[in-house]
């Protein structure tokens, strides 16, 4: 059996480390655990935890290709994160001028659900338990 435990973690690139990093650290409320520039990729790389677990390695590269389509292209589709609040969630979103859709409800679960995207496009889901 392989033996695999738990996802590690999720690498992201964006477009300008410095916007993508204080959208995910002071607005979504992530923090910067480490992070290191490297000089022969011309490449940022931060460390980011939620609640004290890493959860986003942040990489910038100089030109990066544009993701192909929202949200249908093949492979990741988004990435979803659980509150407890999801008005109080949008509403911190808006505050900081992030854009969400309207609020839905999942046929399946019943539960609530939004997305919004990050600076680069990237579409983020809040799931309230």
């Amino acid at each position: 059996m392989l033996g695999l435990k738990q996802v590690h973690h999720i690498a992201i690139i964006a477009t300008d480390y410095a916007h993508s990093k204080a959208f995910y650290c002071d607005i979504l409320g992530f923090t910067l655990m480490s992070e290191a520039y490297r000089a022969e990729r011309d490449s940022w790389k931060g460390d980011l935890a939620l609640n004290g677990q890493y959860v986003i390695e942040l990489f910038s590269f100089p030109f990066p290709p544009a993701r192909p389509s929202r949200p249908e292209a093949c492979g990741l589709r988004h990435l979803a994160f659980s509150v407890d609040n999801i008005e109080q969630a949008v509403k911190h979103l808006e505050g900081h001028g992030v854009k969400c859709e309207a609020i839905r409800i999942d046929p399946f679960t019943n539960k609530r659900f939004t997305f919004f995207n990050d600076p680069d496009g990237l579409p983020l889901e809040l799931y309230q338990q």
